[in-house]
């Protein structure tokens, strides 16, 4: 039985990290929300799900994975749920862990991301907080992005496996979430992402070989794969990039 990825369905937002996953690893899916209400897709089975008194352990938000009888709520714990099923993850609870915090680590940087251009209030149209968006994208650029690649700069450059991958000698899905973290960064602020990944060789070096896995690059040239836009987490604003 396919997996039930729920998501909005014209953005990548944070459910484009689940479906690199599903993708990477070849594991059917239906992107729910971007089906036709007719045959129970669409919008009317995302909003069920976040809304239907029916449901008893309700999601805050989308993403929202249906496996079976499982209805699982946040990226990471998406994540943390497909890992040993898609396999990958490695097979040890340290390794699981450690995964685990890395995946938590780059959903703070895409939070903060957001909040570059919805500094005030994720209510208000950016026009309304583009003075505070001016400030708090300065402070990404500067000071977060170098911070953020240079941590995962060094959890390559420590994996005792080699720094082909952030954990262990094989994919895992905290490299599909590094891959579209630099993806999204590259998009929103192309000149400051590009000046720190000057100094991070290894995360630009892994960006490239997931671009280039079998199934994730068949996946990138799809229609499957949604363009960035400004309606999603990662926008381009020029005025915001320096």
């Amino acid at each position: 039985m396919p997996y039930q990825l729920l998501y909005w369905p014209s953005i990548q937002g944070r459910g484009e990290f689940v479906r690199l996953a599903l993708e990477a690893a070849g594991a059917p899916y239906v992107d729910v929300a971007r089906g036709d209400a007719s045959s129970g897709q669409g919008l009317p089975a995302l909003s069920h799900y976040l809304q239907d008194e029916s449901v008893t352990r309700p999601p805050f938000a989308c993403p929202v994975l249906v496996d079976g009888n499982q209805v699982i709520g946040q990226t990471a714990a998406i994540l943390l749920h497909l890992g040993p099923r898609l396999k990958l993850v490695g097979a040890s609870v340290a390794d699981r862990l450690w995964t685990h915090q890395i995946q938590l680590t780059i959903a703070d940087v895409v939070d903060e991301a957001h909040n570059t251009h919805h500094p005030v209030s994720a209510g208000l149209y950016y026009e309304d907080q583009k003075i505070e968006a001016s400030r708090a994208a300065k402070e990404f650029r500067t000071q977060r992005i170098p911070q953020y690649l240079g941590w995962l700069e060094a959890v390559l450059a420590r994996n005792p496996k080699g720094d082909q991958h952030l954990i262990g000698a094989r994919l895992s899905y905290a490299d599909l979430s590094l891959f579209q973290l630099v993806a999204g960064l590259l998009y929103a602020f192309p000149k400051a992402t590009k000046r720190a990944l000057k100094k991070t060789p290894r995360v630009l070096a892994l960006q490239d070989r997931v671009a280039q896995h079998r199934r994730v690059s068949a996946y990138l040239c799809s229609e499957r794969r949604i363009p960035f836009n400004e309606d999603g987490i990662f926008r381009h604003y020029a005025e915001l990039d320096a």
